[in-house]
């Protein structure tokens, strides 16, 4: 091996200095190179983390928004349904007076009907009574009642005429 005199004249030591200098250098480079990649990535994962935030944040409003649609949506359900109950009692109660005024009509048309037979009844019974009684003035009169007879009837009638016309 060769032995220099000075350091500075042996070229290990100038490829050992040209190492440390390219390395800084590279070093330097790839340190930056680095550090903004670091720093972009710590940017991307902040914002991801806001951006998770704005979306929890977002998600409970929707839940509470949700959860009081619920609440509404349940009360106006029950109101529906009592409102529901209380036309279905009114239209039952309804219904209810209108087949009872139904049940008075037709008892009322069926006691006319039957008001209308007794009465039709007694019309027809009265009428044959009356052709019945005629029938038998009719075969008293001819049986019992000569010319003599006769002109006694008249003579009585009209002698109690004033008295009949002055009752009346």
């Amino acid at each position: 091996m060769h032995h220099y005199e000075h350091f500075w004249l042996n070229p290990t030591f100038w490829v050992a200095v040209s190492f440390v200098i390219f390395v800084a250098l590279l070093g330097r480079t790839m340190w930056k190179k680095l550090s903004a990649m670091l720093d972009a990535r710590g940017a991307q994962i902040r914002s991801d983390l806001d951006e998770a935030a704005r979306l929890r944040t977002e998600a409970e409003a929707m839940l509470r928004q949700a959860e009081a649609d619920r609440k509404a949506a349940l009360l106006e359900a029950e109101q529906t349904v009592a409102q529901a109950k209380v036309e279905a009692e009114r239209v039952a109660a309804a219904t209810a007076a209108e087949a009872e005024a139904s049940a008075k009509r037709r008892e009322r048309m069926a006691m006319d009907r039957i008001h209308a037979a007794e009465a039709g009844a007694l019309a027809e019974v009265r009428n044959a009574a009356a052709d019945i009684a005629a029938a038998a003035a009719r075969s008293v009169i001819r049986e019992k009642l000569d010319a003599k007879a006769d002109a006694a009837l008249i003579d009585k009638a009209v002698a109690d005429l004033p008295r009949a016309l002055r009752a009346a």
